[in-house]
């Protein structure tokens, strides 16, 4: 029998080690009367004595620790060794929070007891990296937002590169194949967990979700300081910034790590130790997935090869999907998002005649996205119900979908719907503003006027 789940008493950063002979990167870290390592492979070459590179694997440390600590939930976080800023103590603190308010919801947990220890830093570093300017790297995921982000990029910055982290001797076809299409060259990470996480079952661990996107975004910071480049330019939407729910008074969100708070906390610290000539920014953050979906409807190189879908990412290979399932909610999602733009007959072939909007069963699952349902928003990376309720009406009004009985049902439902029924959500009483909105520049972004395109250069914040 496994041992109760019980929180520890501390969480503990046992250090991390540089191998440049090898490319990796290894972080240590304890709890519970358990040691964990994760490596991080770089591949060979790069310029590992850059001061830029040390304060860069610095911050991968930090913010790695989050998939282990979660395994006992422990009361105080221990630094170790490892110095450090009040500014990057107090982010670190929103990190563990907020970026495990999913994980602790679904536990039961009440991580804002959480204290955050370790020695003060005498100074706070700066690594004064110089890249080679126009030189972007773009994490990529395989989906829309990424695919639109790597076309857009490139047209401005012909040297940009894409980022992919994958496990060591194992490839997603689903983020190949699309970042194939792209013709960018491709900066591999190989990111390997401790095997002891999988044995949470057995060992008594916490599971949960944990805010992975924080994780990818400092290991490409790594890879893009190795190579000498100017910019990590994220795939992150506006909406991924609304909570899935709010819980107690407080927001809890599926996608914290891909929201402006991350990603306003991340490029601080990151311009205190390293320096402003690299900018973190996301490219999509004053945009919709509305507005996503429609570039991406535009770029039909990529309609017969992306995939989102949950099933197509498993870790088990035996059970990974090398089509759409066609049932999940991302899957939903997605076709919601791209039925306004696209053809009914060409979301058809790219769900392989399996298209969520034609499944009468799926009705629930798409009223929980439309925010119309009893059930709260899937904890999924899925978008603003305002977002969903614009795609329904302007796909029905669609002379393709006139037949589409699902969806015409859901477009009747919403137009009979007044009002705002979930965080973010807006009456939405026509398709036209609606669209107008959501098509348009949406709040503040970090975009550098020289990767920022013509209709954000006069900025919002």
């Amino acid at each position: 029998m496994p041992p109760p789940r019980e929180r520890a008493d501390r969480f503990c950063y046992d250090g991390y080690t540089i191998d440049p002979a090898r490319g990796e990167v290894r972080c240590t870290y304890s709890t519970a009367g358990h040691s964990f390592t994760e490596r991080f492979g770089f591949g060979h070459g790069g310029d590992w004595e850059q001061p830029a590179v040390e304060q860069a694997v610095r911050l991968l440390y930090l913010l790695v620790g989050v998939s282990y600590y979660k395994t006992a939930a422990a009361h105080r976080i221990d630094l170790g060794a490892t110095s450090s800023s009040d500014q990057e103590r107090a982010f670190l603190t929103q990190f563990y929070v907020d970026g495990l308010g999913e994980f602790a919801y679904r536990n039961g947990v009440d991580l804002h007891d959480l204290s955050l220890v370790g020695p003060d830093a005498l100074a706070t570093p700066n690594a004064e990296y110089t890249p080679v300017p126009n030189r972007p790297l773009i994490p990529f995921g395989g989906g829309i937002d990424s695919v639109v982000t790597a076309s857009a990029v490139r047209a401005m910055a012909p040297e940009a590169a894409l980022c992919i982290v994958h496990p060591p001797e194992d490839r997603f076809a689903a983020i190949e194949d699309a970042a194939a299409v792209t013709t960018l060259p491709v900066l591999r990470i190989t990111r390997e967990i401790d095997p002891l996480v999988r044995r949470s079952d057995e060992l008594g661990f916490f599971n949960g979700h944990v805010p992975i996107t924080a994780v990818i975004t400092a290991a490409a910071l790594v890879a893009a300081i190795l190579d000498r480049r100017d910019a990590v330019v994220l795939s992150n939407e506006w909406s991924a910034s609304v909570p899935t729910l709010v819980h107690g008074g407080r927001p809890v969100n599926h996608q914290w790590s891909k929201g402006m708070e991350f990603e306003e906390g991340f490029a601080r610290l990151v311009a205190a130790s390293i320096g402003p000539r690299i900018a973190v920014f996301s490219y999509l953050r004053s945009r919709s997935e509305l507005w996503v979906a429609q570039q991406f409807s535009r770029l039909t190189a990529f309609h017969g090869v992306f995939r989102s879908c949950n099933r197509a990412f498993q870790q088990n290979r035996s059970e990974r999907l090398s089509h759409w399932c066609g049932v999940c909610d991302k899957c939903c999602f997605i076709d919601l998002m791209l039925a306004p733009f696209m053809e009914a007959s060409a979301l058809r072939t790219v769900f392989g005649g399996r298209e969520p909007l034609e499944n009468p069963e799926l009705k629930v699952r798409f009223m929980n996205l439309l925010g119309l349902a009893p059930d709260a928003k899937p904890f999924e990376c899925v978008g603003d119900v305002n977002e969903c309720r614009a795609a329904v009406v302007l796909a029905g009004a669609r002379s393709d979908r006139r037949d589409t009985a699902l969806l015409q049902t859901l477009a009747a439902i919403v137009a009979a719907t007044p009002g705002p029924a979930a965080p973010g959500a807006e009456p939405l009483d026509a398709a036209e503003p609606a669209a107008t909105g959501l098509l348009a520049p949406l709040g503040p972004h970090y975009i550098p006027d020289r990767y920022a395109p013509s209709d954000l250069l006069v900025r919002a914040h």
